[in-house]
């Protein structure tokens, strides 16, 4: 007798062959959706005990499904749960071992579901959990730089434009203003998890089921808000998963940007901070080199972090609804830039809370290039009476002036001074004092080492309350 061949037992009904081998290796998403196998489980203990309340199985198959789900759990988390990918994905594989484990019960599980809102399902679960990991995450960084601002909330460096030094600032200003950016990033993971937490379980294919399900019994027990209000939506959508990925391609360009700053202040050129060895690496060929690794593959990362976002965009752009294959592509680029993103974070963390300043390199270089200029013209405007944009001409000449003399702003005497404008008097030497200049800095937002040591400390405390 003849033997046919084989075909996929979880949908092969109208299939007299299985996948070719090509199919099975584009198809076949378990190498990464295994990732998914809590969620699964979650949501299929959910979906079974729905099924059981609404006498759509019984209860006894309910609660064979339940146990043999829970013993699945059990042996994936000892490592004893092997994968299948003849089997295509994580889902197919925990239905088959339940069918192993408890036999005909596990048939039952699938009704009034398919995989395009168990997928949908899935995915928020895990985006969800990962979303708030990644806010306690910003919250832990946030913290570091708020203490390290504190601590240097009145140390003098200089603060840039254009990469040039443009006025004196203090080190903790320039630290409190990543926790505000941070801030911004934290509640844009916030609200992305508010936004997608609708429950998409219960749209069947595209279209519901003709069941008598209640899908606000799986909403309560996933921890959702409410269900999804259109199945073609609720199958079909991944701006949950676009969302998510934008605020990490953000929230990594913050972090890129403190870890360029890094990089630049660990340089021989600034030598403002250094790193424990812990944290530095060496160099193969040149032994004196100490060198931030981690700050650039930090900064390296963030390449990869939005060429994620672009990944999912181009996806998503010409799917007409409600499923297409194409959605498989959602996860690769979702679970890396997660994953990625949550150890740029704590290696950030680790940085901002090991790093030590080098107040007199800090000082010094807050001293030069002009640095008072501004506060200059200011005192021009403040004590003279004179219009800023006058006042602005005046300095600028004054500079000149120490340039082609090669003083500083503090060394020019007061009798040159006069003769460039008859009303400056010996008063104006307190404007150029780097420390004076700092400490006027008192407006709301201002670098004036009150005002940066009141938001550290405000940080702080907002933090440890966990907000």
């Amino acid at each position: 007798m003849k033997k046919k061949p084989s075909k996929n037992k979880m949908w092969g009904g109208r299939f007299t062959s299985k996948p070719s081998n090509l199919l099975q290796k584009v198809n076949s998403s378990i190498h990464f959706d295994y990732k998914l196998f809590e969620e699964d489980i979650e949501a299929s203990i959910a979906h079974a005990t729905m099924l059981a309340e609404c006498k759509i199985i019984s209860k006894k198959d309910s609660i064979s499904i339940i146990a043999g789900l829970k013993k699945i759990n059990n042996k994936f988390k000892k490592g004893n749960f092997k994968l299948n990918p003849e089997l295509e994905d994580i889902h197919m594989n925990i239905e088959a071992q339940l069918q192993k484990e408890i036999g005909d019960p596990a048939k039952r599980l699938h009704t009034a579901r398919s995989r395009n809102d168990q997928v949908a399902t899935d995915l928020k679960l895990y985006v969800r959990k990962r979303n708030d990991q990644l806010i306690k995450e910003i919250s832990n960084l946030q913290y570091a730089l708020s203490k390290k601002a504190k601590a240097g909330y009145n140390i003098l460096m200089p603060g840039f434009t254009h990469m040039q030094t443009a006025q004196p600032i203090t080190f903790g200003h320039h630290l409190l203003a990543y926790v505000e950016m941070l801030s911004r990033d934290k509640s844009r993971f916030i609200d992305c998890n508010k936004r997608l937490n609708d429950n998409p379980l219960g749209s069947g294919a595209l279209s519901g089921t003709s069941f008598p399900i209640n899908r606000k019994i799986t909403t309560k027990s996933l921890g959702f808000n409410k269900p999804m209000q259109n199945s073609l939506d609720a199958v079909s959508s991944r701006d949950f998963v676009l969302e998510t990925i934008s605020s990490i391609t953000i929230c990594s360009i913050h972090l890129s940007r403190l870890a360029e700053e890094i990089v630049m202040w660990m340089s021989s050129g600034f030598n403002f901070i250094s790193l424990p060895d812990n944290l530095t690496t060496g160099s193969s060929i040149m032994p004196q080199k100490k060198n931030p690794d981690l700050a650039e593959l930090i900064r390296g990362k963030t390449g990869r972090l939005i060429s994620s976002f672009i990944n999912m965009s181009i996806v998503m752009k010409g799917l007409p609804l409600a499923y297409s294959k194409d959605l498989q592509e959602d996860k690769e680029p979702t679970f890396d830039a997660i994953e990625n993103i949550q150890l740029c974070l704590q290696s950030m963390t680790a940085m901002i809370t090991s790093l030590k300043a080098n107040k007199e390199n800090m000082e010094l270089a807050a001293a030069s290039q002009f640095s008072t200029a501004t506060d200059l013209a200011d005192w021009l405007v403040q004590n003279l009476n004179i219009p800023f944009r006058t006042a602005h001409e005046i300095t600028g000449k004054i500079v000149k002036m120490c340039v082609d003399e090669n003083i500083t702003l503090e060394q020019m005497d007061i009798e040159k001074l006069k003769k460039i404008d008859k009303r400056i008097n010996k008063e104006i030497y307190k404007a150029l004092n780097i420390r004076n200049s700092v400490e006027r800095k008192i407006s709301e937002g201002g670098t004036s080492p009150k005002n940066v040591l009141k938001q550290a400390s405000q940080w702080i405390k907002r933090l440890e309350n966990g907000k």
